[in-house]
């Protein structure tokens, strides 16, 4: 049987059922998934490299022997890295892995064995070295070690090597692309405008490059690189502009009035909204009063005013008889939303506010769900409780998400009650407007960029733990001036596995240790009531030091709390460092945050400590953070809706990216239900793509 793309890759010439399991473990099913499996880098065999030649940031590939191989245990935990010292006539260079590529990796190498490297040099406290290279063994009978050519290198998978890959893409591109075989899904004036390769042509060039085009391989800027990335961008632009195609086509409730409501609440804040809000509010109040649904995303860091936008609007909505449902990440943060609301909406105006919870006593449960469906609340905050089907609305036409990043595509949907309320998103992490382009592409984006007036920048610092008892000097001295502090850690009990400082067993140092303060113990394992009693214990002043986990990272607002000390600062995330740094500094004083790093950490987590350290700005931190970890990563895969790229770079490909979107929006511009004939190809891979997105 002749192969075709939907042929299974068991039934390749070569592939047996052993084979065949490795495979479909990538996630290659079908020689078509084959084709997709494209080099993570190139190694260019006319550059002949020694040792002593390197310099950073070159990608490089080289013939070296090695010299020794060892395990270095990372301080007192149970983790390793490994090292593979390599040399040449020139010198030593070493290799470290923070993680085993696979098992059995270092067990191929042996003392005066030649390999041959390939990866980036990286200078590391003033030395050069490789951080996770490829390395293969090099046997005298390889003909291809005497060529000057471009080899591409793909993930190295046990019992899967680069020239097995080459081998089956060799066979399956003679037997499809050589006989033109290969569709193409774009049309001819797409290429053209875009100017993009066939993808027959980008996936012969990627998979079999000519020498001659190596610097703009390895660099991922040649035209079959272009073209697959484009590509990839494509589908999840089609996917958001037809979700916002079908929004403009769906009707919704026209909230326009006088403003009489929103003008009362806003002489009686005890503040003036700062122009970003005022912006963010317009942008707001305009798209309410469309006939169609709203989606925007406002962004703003932490203490930025996005929740008083948020009311404001709310307002609007209950001057015209319109309910409104906020829903946030956790109990504190709606508990914290649900007295704002209550503090200057219903003091004011007697707007009538409503909390649903999991934590509601079924009676209460009953009360509140029934004054939320007749109407008399016209607000309803609450948490995931607010999806239950036992929740409905009188006249739901005004949904607020906070921290969207922690709702998925799913749950957003069935907020909206089968109905077609106007969507308000807010999110406390800054995220890339690259980023925001690609996972948020259906909503549009508002960023209130400026802080209220008053508050007072936050001096970071990171130290080691030898400068531990010169912080709590320092600390003892902010209290005593009438200040409160923070200690976060990352665990809340000891575990056997991980050697890191925990909230529990500190809370009982540190009382040793501050004898003269009064201290509070906050974690997620602690009853909601608990949990409530100790943030207002620390909120009124009762305590003056809060010894908490992570569950500080958002809803709590004490200005009187001026330092934060963040205990293994290297196990937390940029944007949950930038969040729990934002706890300090919401007061007219002086506020610090010191990161408290452990000595096992990697080259990554050093980065991050560096960027907190050096700007408070958010989003400054969240475009480091998408370079450091990559947008699946960012966001989380699953709950995004933010598919896997296997070649595109959101940082890198910026530019494609916005080529791709003007695309996809040109495209349903021509062709609003892809029916022409000229698209069907288009409509038929949009189809499977969707499956992905979607998740």
């Amino acid at each position: 049987m002749p192969l075709e793309l939907t042929t299974p890759i068991q039934f390749m010439k070569g592939v047996g059922p052993k084979l065949g399991d490795l495979l479909r473990k990538r996630g290659i099913d079908t020689v078509s998934d084959l084709f997709d499996w494209y080099p993570r880098t190139y190694e260019d065999r006319r550059a002949a490299r020694t040792i002593s030649s390197l310099q950073a940031e070159q990608i490089v590939s080289l013939a070296a022997m090695v010299v020794a191989v060892k395990q270095i245990p990372m301080g007192s935990s149970h983790r390793k890295m490994y090292e593979v010292t390599l040399g040449d006539a020139t010198g030593r260079i070493n290799c470290k892995y923070f993680r085993v590529p696979y098992r059995g990796y270092f067990d191929r190498f042996a003392r005066n064995q030649k390999v041959r490297i390939s990866g980036k040099v990286i200078l590391y406290r003033g030395k050069l070295e490789f951080h996770h290279p490829d390395i293969q063994p090099i046997y005298e009978d390889d003909p291809e070690e005497l060529k000057d050519i471009l080899i591409p290198v793909y993930t190295e998978t046990e019992g899967l090597s680069t020239a097995k890959v080459r081998k089956l893409l060799e066979q399956a591109s003679a037997e499809i692309i050589s006989k033109s075989e290969y569709p193409e899904i774009f049309p001819a004036w797409l290429r053209e405008k875009y100017k993009l390769a066939t993808r027959a042509q980008a996936l012969k060039e990627v998979h079999f490059p000519h020498v001659d085009n190596a610097e703009y391989l390895l660099k991922f800027t040649s035209e079959a690189q272009h073209r697959i990335i484009f590509e990839e961008f494509f589908w999840i632009e089609l996917y958001m502009a037809s979700i916002r195609e079908g929004v403009r086509r769906e009707k919704a409730i026209a909230i326009s009035n006088d403003g009489a409501w929103v003008k009362k609440i806003r002489e009686k804040l005890p503040f003036e909204l700062t122009g970003a809000q005022e912006r963010t509010l317009s942008e707001v109040l305009v798209d309410i009063a469309k006939p169609h649904p709203m989606h925007r995303l406002v962004q703003g860091d932490v203490g930025s005013g996005k929740t008083m936008v948020a009311l404001l609007a709310a307002v609007q909505a209950a001057q015209n008889g319109i309910q409104t449902a906020i829903m946030a990440p956790t109990e504190i943060l709606a508990e914290q939303h649900f007295k704002n609301a209550k503090k200057f909406l219903t003091e004011t105006l007697g707007i009538e506010v409503e909390l649903i919870t999991g934590r509601l006593k079924t009676k209460e449960y009953k009360a509140a769900v029934e004054r939320v469906k007749s109407g008399e609340a016209m607000i309803c905050v609450g948490t995931h409780a607010l999806i239950e089907e036992s929740v409905e609305f009188k006249n739901l036409g005004l949904v607020i998400v906070d921290e969207q990043h922690r709702f998925g595509v799913e749950q957003r949907n069935k907020l909206k009650k089968n109905n077609s309320p106007h969507f308000l998103v807010m999110t406390a992490t800054p995220i890339p407007r690259t980023l925001a382009m690609t996972v948020y592409g259906d909503l549009d984006v508002s960023i209130i960029d400026e802080l209220p007036p008053g508050r007072s920048p936050i001096v970071t610092r990171k130290v080691f733990p030898t400068a531990r008892e010169k912080v709590f000097g320092f600390m003892r001295e902010q209290i005593s001036k009438g200040r409160q502090a923070y200690v976060i850690y990352p665990l809340v009990e000891e575990s056997e596995k991980i050697d890191l400082k925990n909230a529990v067993e500190e809370f009982e140092v540190l009382q040793a240790k501050f004898p003269e303060f009064k201290l509070g113990l906050l974690h997620g394992r602690m009853k909601g009531e608990e949990k409530e009693a100790v943030m207002a214990d620390f909120r009124d002043g009762k305590t003056q030091i809060l010894i908490s986990t992570t569950v500080v990272e958002v809803g709590v607002d004490v200005p009187n709390a001026t330092i934060m000390v963040i205990e293994h600062a290297e196990r937390f995330g940029l944007s949950q460092l930038h969040q729990l740094r934002g706890r300090v500094g919401r007061g007219e004083h002086k506020s610090y945050c010191v990161l408290m790093l452990g000595y096992a950490m990697s080259e990554e987590a050093l980065k991050r400590a560096e960027v907190i350290v050096s700007t408070t700005d958010g989003f400054k931190i969240s475009e480091a953070d998408l370079e450091l970890r990559g947008p699946g990563e960012f966001l989380g895969r699953r709950q995004s809706g933010l598919p896997g790229f296997k070649m595109a770079n959101l940082v890198r490909d910026i530019k494609i990216l916005k080529e791709a979107r003007d695309a996809a929006h040109e495209l349903l511009a021509r062709d609003p239900y892809l029916t022409k004939n000229e698209h069907a190809l288009i409509k038929e891979q949009f189809e499977k793509a969707k499956t992905h997105i979607v998740g």
